[in-house]
């Protein structure tokens, strides 16, 4: 089956990362007695936006998983940059449709939670090997960019408030800017709308693609949603068959994509 076609953290108006080349090689994924997709080629190119649609059951949250380093394959290769993917790394950010933020911080602490976890490590890491860094976030450092990133996602107003005190639509902004924060390479996105109303989930599409206009990275968008994906995507891949189909741009939502939704829908 083929699919083929490091950073000091900072705020929104850094400039871009180096998004991640993310490739799979005769890939076997699932667990042992659960094989979900078998002799798997992939190749998503860096900085572009690959959707992944397609029925429950036929891969696409294991592939995701299988990207972050969270569920190594059963055999073949999984390659970030032409090199061995082993196990989770700051580089890939994964989002899910659970928005798992931490009930006892508020927003602004959940957003910064990343860059305090970046610092101890690189901390840690000096320690280890007696050297001075500078390169990493302070405290204060981390609310200034954690601010900016809410304010970025339209939720400054509401750096104080916790989880519970806020719409699904808003935890979900709040989970993007967490997932943004430290600039990962990658962004790993397991259908983070699909539990919102039609009319939220819309316009958290179009924050998506604001958001992430200038950023750099990669983006792996898992959904059902044909049209999600086709509105999203730079491509769409399509795990069940095999097939992964270039979208034709500019993005809007007024395109004719008929033709390709069609295209999509016959294959599933």
């Amino acid at each position: 089956m083929s699919m083929s076609a490091t950073d000091v953290a900072t705020g929104p108006a850094s400039p871009a990362v180096r998004g991640a080349r993310l490739a799979l090689h005769g890939a076997r994924l699932g667990h042992r007695g659960a094989v979900v997709l078998d002799g798997f080629d992939l190749a998503v190119e860096a900085g572009e936006v690959l959707t992944v649609v397609g029925p429950s059951g036929c891969g696409k949250s294991t592939l995701l998983r299988t990207l972050a380093g969270l569920l190594p394959p059963l055999g073949g290769t999984v390659e970030q940059d032409g090199r061995p993917l082993a196990g989770p790394h700051a580089d890939r950010a994964l989002v899910f449709q659970d928005d798992a933020l931490l009930p006892w911080r508020t927003v602004r602490a959940n957003v910064e939670l990343p860059l305090a976890i970046q610092r101890s490590r690189a901390t840690r890491a000096t320690r280890t090997t007696r050297t001075t860094r500078t390169d990493w976030a302070g405290r204060a450092e981390r609310r200034r960019i954690a601010g900016e990133w809410l304010e970025r996602v339209g939720l400054a107003a509401h750096a104080d408030r916790l989880p519970h005190q806020l719409s699904g639509g808003q935890r979900q902004r709040v989970q993007l800017a967490r997932a943004l924060v430290a600039r990962p390479r990658a962004v790993l996105m397991d259908e983070p709308f699909g539990a919102l109303d039609a009319q939220t989930r819309a316009g958290m599409q179009d924050l998506l693609v604001e958001v992430l206009a200038g950023t750099g990275a990669t983006v792996v968008f898992v959904t059902h949603d044909v049209d999600e994906a086709l509105f999203l995507g730079d491509r769409v891949a399509l795990p069940a068959s095999g097939e992964v189909l270039a979208v034709p741009r500019p993005r809007r939502r007024d395109a004719d994509r008929s033709a390709l939704r069609q295209q999509i829908l016959n294959s599933l």
